[in-house]
């Protein structure tokens, strides 16, 4: 079981460089974990492609129902004190916005003070923080 960050679950919804990549990781352990704002990030994504000219309405509406299927099987951190405290002491020691400070934290606590998890992300900034949280990170 891996914590997916938002940059690692899009290329499932939408065909790019790293798609087979992190495919890959899905069929060797189809277990997810995700924060509670994913689906918002991965509309948000899907919507700005639509607005740049990128992506047909159509598409979008796939790439949402897409987003609803693989949330209906993962298993959602939801938001909490906990996940917020973390966030904002995750905030003041790495160079990170809102958002990622929040999925670094929702994998935090997934991952429990022993850190025993790792994350699936594309972002160089996020995977960086969480190594030096004590995380695992693919690909």
């Amino acid at each position: 079981m891996r914590f997916w960050d938002t940059s690692g679950v899009v290329p499932l919804l939408l065909t790019q460089e790293t798609t087979r990549e992190v495919e890959a990781l899905l069929d060797g352990d189809p277990a997810m974990v995700a924060w509670w704002g994913t689906p918002v990030e991965c509309a948000s994504a899907a919507a700005r492609l639509r607005r740049e000219g990128l992506l047909s309405v159509h598409d979008e509406s796939v790439v949402l129902e897409s987003i609803d299927r693989l949330q209906a099987g993962w298993l959602e951190i939801l938001p909490s004190n906990e996940v917020r405290v973390e966030a904002r002491r995750i905030l003041r020691v790495h160079p990170l916005r809102a958002g990622d400070a929040l999925q670094l934290a929702a994998a935090l606590v997934w991952a429990g003070s022993r850190r025993d998890g790792d994350i699936v992300t594309l972002d160089e900034r996020f995977a960086l923080a969480a190594r030096l949280e004590g995380l695992g990170v693919v690909p």
